[in-house]
């Protein structure tokens, strides 16, 4: 039996023209449209130009945009304004006034460049490390020389101080020394018996200063772990704003990219204080990466330390200081030496990062190997822990340093940047930033002022005139996954202690481009990757969200703005604090439901570790396990507590429902409303969905909204499956509530198509914008892109936009619609039909309907292609005519070398293959 057969359809009708029917749409507001990370060259702005490119933002989709100030370009140092100067804070003013005129938001990083720092952070309060230096001492001897720090650069600094002093002897006995060395910097202790072996601890300095700093920027990096650094360093923009926000929505930091920071003044005191004992007698410990109990113990107390450290003193101080103005903080927590999840947590919105370009299974999607990071591709789970962070405190908003890196310079198309921001989403995230636009003062000529890691997304982008396809596909799918709240039904807890127990190093930072060492190899990850996989929807958890959980409706909530979860579930592992083990067996007497892949072996840390040891047992074994077919299980309270090696056996025991959708290969993320649930799905696969596509929830009726064209109407459901139609690359959403509106008009399937008319015929191609000049027009006999016409030189070096035009005798229309395809689409395409736009062409596949422009007898089909802007680069390089001129960094490649594309291949640009027009009929 067909399905068309079997499924009662709604009316057919129109979607658009169709006044009566209420817009299921939520509102697109400047938030749900995408927002620019704003680079601000040299500072080198004038409100002339602010105005022109915010105008232009907006014109193009923009919501908003995020300052960064950072290094200027050469010739125009007169320009520079210093940072946070009152010269700087009048362009402020001026760019926020506009914006809020144009109903955009305006961000801002406190601080120029990265990691946060400047002229304002003093010695004292600057990036700090622990220096070692050792010293051997002999049976019954003192030591000789002076202990005194042999850094010759270091040693000239104020705040240099020795911290720490202890010997040990062959049998790794320790004696503490620090109070035993005199005022002159002498050792006045005589070693015992046998070989002995003195570590000298000194506070030091990194003296790394912030890269990329802006005029007015320059300065020490901050030290993240001490309070007084924090508030020292905000006072700054105290004084700046004069205790107000500006207007400021939020104030962002980047991603921590503090190197070998790894110690603060009072650590030793902090860890005392935090920890329980004096880490001086086990400092060997720290330093060594001998794999043994008490190295994995130590370390693992010094991390969780510095954990702490940044959370409270920088992480905490950052937030309240925003709100303290009225205002939002913002904060990229990864590469940070702490429990990403509670640094996320502790701001108003937690920002991700992707960086290099992933590998999707849709034909005819471009990823030349030569144009992308060879190491570095976005992982989704690493972007969970953001949205996971905001999701189970109640964070309306995860935001995301999108596409940084994504390809080689010039060489990103819209459409490369449509799957990874779908990823992006289907991680959680609903708020992203491109990185990024530059500035750009108006006598500066193509292709203007760039930055270097960044997909161009400036007007002088010769795919500019068609951003507002992937601006508006991204305002339509934030609008959905801004409203309601996320509806994961599985918390996943992150073992932290297991990797804060690695004997290797000292302070472990949590990056993004190490996951492969960190994240991947662990049962942690590979459980999300499983579960996901399978259909369940997962966040992730610490100890501290543990801790502070609630149990209600049997059901788990770790805050009460967050959401609620139907089971926890504790991956393998090997440390697990008892305290932790307490809060679950709380939750879990309270009536929640809570999985264990296998009995926690050990507690982290050396404080009193044989008691907590016991206890640990002690809690475990108050659970009445009893074996019931491959699981245990147990009532504990009013809840239920399985151990199962198999998290999916488990899951299937407490009949919590995955989504069998993902059994087509579609993925999806889901969100929860008043009236009923958002499924945002996307097919990355390589095959046509056509199908009936099982849901846990389809409520009464069920909208079919299309995010890149706007586009909704009811779809054909039978019991709890949904008919989708979705092409390689295709997304939509789908919008299930407990009422039905009959005045939505019928979603329209396409039920069979007639043969193609392939438009193989005299094309006019003409060319109105772009450089360095515009070719030649000239008639084809087909289409074909214009870089295959050598002849002419100008199409080899050319970026802009070339004009397809034909015409096109329709004998008859007695089609629903018409399709417009292409084969192949260098890059995007405006189309017009007999005057008339019929949208943007940017996406795969590369298809449009325009039969409602369509008339019966002549039309005229006009199509303005935008190519890349990598060949008039070429020949930019190749005629040596000077473009990259900027301090520091200046320009480099995708593997971080100098910029070159002179001996680049000529971009293919324009239409090649068929065009057709496909006749289509829809169900009835």
């Amino acid at each position: 039996m067909t399905i068309r057969s079997i499924i009662k359809v709604s009316v057919f009708c129109c979607v658009f023209g169709n006044l009566s029917a209420q817009n299921p749409w939520p509102e697109i507001t400047n938030t749900a449209r995408p927002w620019t990370r704003w680079w601000w060259m040299g500072n080198a702005v004038d409100e002339k130009g602010l105005d022109k490119q915010l105008k232009t933002l907006s014109d193009a989709g923009f919501g908003g945009v995020e300052i960064v100030p950072v290094y200027g370009a050469k010739g125009f140092e007169r320009q520079y304004i210093s940072y946070l100067s009152p010269e700087w804070m009048k362009m402020l003013r001026f760019t926020i006034n506009k914006a809020n005129s144009l109903n955009m938001g305006v961000d801002m990083s406190v601080g120029t460049g990265w990691p946060i720092g400047g002229p304002q952070v003093n010695e004292q309060d600057a990036a700090t490390k622990m220096i070692v230096q050792t010293y051997t001492i002999l049976s019954g001897e003192k030591l000789a020389e002076k202990i005194s720090l042999k850094d010759e650069k270091l040693k000239k600094l104020k705040t240099v101080k020795l911290d720490i002093i202890t010997a040990y002897n062959e049998k790794n006995e320790a004696v503490v020394l620090t109070d035993k060395i005199t005022n002159g910097g002498y050792l006045d202790w005589r070693a015992g018996s046998g070989k002995w072996t003195v570590y000298a601890i000194f506070t030091g300095k990194t003296l790394q200063k912030v890269k990329r700093a802006a005029p007015g920027g320059e300065g020490f990096t901050l030290d993240h772990f001490s309070p007084d650094a924090t508030v020292d360093y905000l006072k700054t923009f105290d004084q700046a704003f004069e205790n107000s926000n500006g207007g400021i929505r939020s104030f962002f930091n980047d991603s921590y990219e503090v190197y070998n920071a790894d110690w603060t003044p009072d650590f030793k005191s902090e860890f005392e204080k935090r920890r329980g004992y004096d880490i001086s007698p086990y400092i060997r410990y720290l330093i060594s990466n001998e794999e043994n109990e008490i190295t994995r113990r130590i370390k693992s107390d010094y991390r969780e330390t510095l954990s702490e450290l940044i959370l409270n003193n920088f992480t905490d101080n950052f937030t309240r200081w925003a709100h303290s103005r009225n205002s939002k903080n913002t904060n990229q927590a990864h590469g940070s030496p702490g429990n990403l999840l509670d640094l996320y947590a502790a701001v108003d919105i937690p920002e991700s990062e992707t960086f290099g370009s992933t590998v999707f299974n849709i034909p005819g999607l471009r990823r030349d190997s030569a144009d992308v990071q060879k190491s570095d591709q976005p992982d989704i789970n690493m972007l969970k822990f953001a949205s996971s962070a905001a999701n189970v405190t109640g964070k309306p908003l995860t935001s995301n340093e999108t596409f940084t890196w994504l390809t080689e310079h010039f060489k990103t198309s819209w459409s490369q940047c449509k799957p990874e921001v779908e990823q992006v989403f289907l991680s959680g995230i609903n708020h992203v930033f491109y990185h990024g636009t530059t500035y750009t003062p108006a006598e500066v000529p193509f292709p203007g002022w760039l930055f270097y890691a960044s997909v161009n997304f400036v007007p002088e982008n010769s795919l500019w005139p068609h951003l507002k396809g992937l601006n508006s596909y991204i305002a339509h799918t934030q609008s959905v996954l801004q409203s309601g709240k996320p509806d994961n039904e599985v918390l996943m807890y992150w073992p932290v202690y297991d990797a804060w127990s690695n004997p290797k190093g000292k302070d472990m930072a949590f990056k993004i481009h190490n996951i492969d060492k960190w994240l991947h190899p662990t049962p942690f990850y590979h459980n999300l990757m499983k579960l996901g996989k399978m259909g369940y929807s997962l966040d992730m958890v610490s100890d501290k969200m543990i801790n502070g959980a609630g149990s209600e409706d049997q059901k788990i909530r770790i805050s009460k703005e967050g959401s609620l979860y139907q089971v926890l579930v504790i991956p393998e592992l090997t440390y697990l604090p008892d305290s932790t083990l307490s809060h679950i067996l709380r939750l879990a007497r309270n009536g929640a439901s809570v999985i264990f892949q296998n009995e926690p072996k050990d507690i982290p840390g050396l404080f009193e570790a044989e008691k907590r040891r016991s206890h640990l047992k002690s809690l475990w074994n108050s659970i009445p396990f009893h074996q019931e077919g491959k699981l245990q299980t147990a009532i504990f309270g009013k809840g239920k507590i399985i151990l199962s090696s198999d998290v999916e056996n488990g899951l299937e025991y407490l009949k919590i429902q995955r989504e069998k959708l993902v059994e087509t290969g579609l993925k999806f993320i889901r969100r929860q409303f008043d009236e009923g649930k958002y499924y945002y799905i996307v097919n990355h696969t390589s095959k046509d969905i056509n199908q009936l596509i099982p849901l846990n929830y389809t409520g009464k009726q069920t909208i079919i909204m299309d995010p890149e064209s706007g586009d909704f109407g009811t779809a054909q459901t039978v019991n709890n499956s949904v008919r989708i139609q979705l092409k390689p690359g295709q997304s939509v959403i789908l919008k299930n509530t407990e009422t039905a509106d009959d005045s939505v008009p019928g979603w329209k399937y396409t039920e069979k198509t007639d043969t193609p008319l392939i438009l193989n015929q005299p094309w006019q191609l003409t060319f109105k914008e772009g450089g360095p000049e515009l070719p030649k027009a000239r008639t084809l006999t087909h289409p074909a892109p214009w870089t295959g016409f050598s002849e002419d030189p100008a199409t080899q070096s050319f970026s802009g936009t070339g004009v397809y035009t034909t015409t096109l005798a329709l004998k008859k229309k007695n089609a629903d619609d018409y399709v417009l395809k292409f084969d192949k689409l260098y890059e995007s395409a405006k189309v017009i039909v007999n005057g008339q736009e019929a949208g943007i062409v940017w996406s795969i596949p590369f298809e449009i309907r325009i039969g409602k422009y369509l008339k019966k007898g002549k039309n005229t089909i006009r199509i303005e292609v935008c190519n890349l802007m990598a060949n008039r680069i070429r020949y930019m390089d190749q005629n040596k005519i000077g473009w990259r001129n900027y301090h520091e960094i200046n320009f480099v490649n995708v593997d971080y070398k100098p910029f070159d594309a002179s001996g680049w291949k000529v971009q293919p640009s324009g239409l090649e293959g068929q065009v057709q027009l496909v006749p289509v009929h829809f169900s009835k």
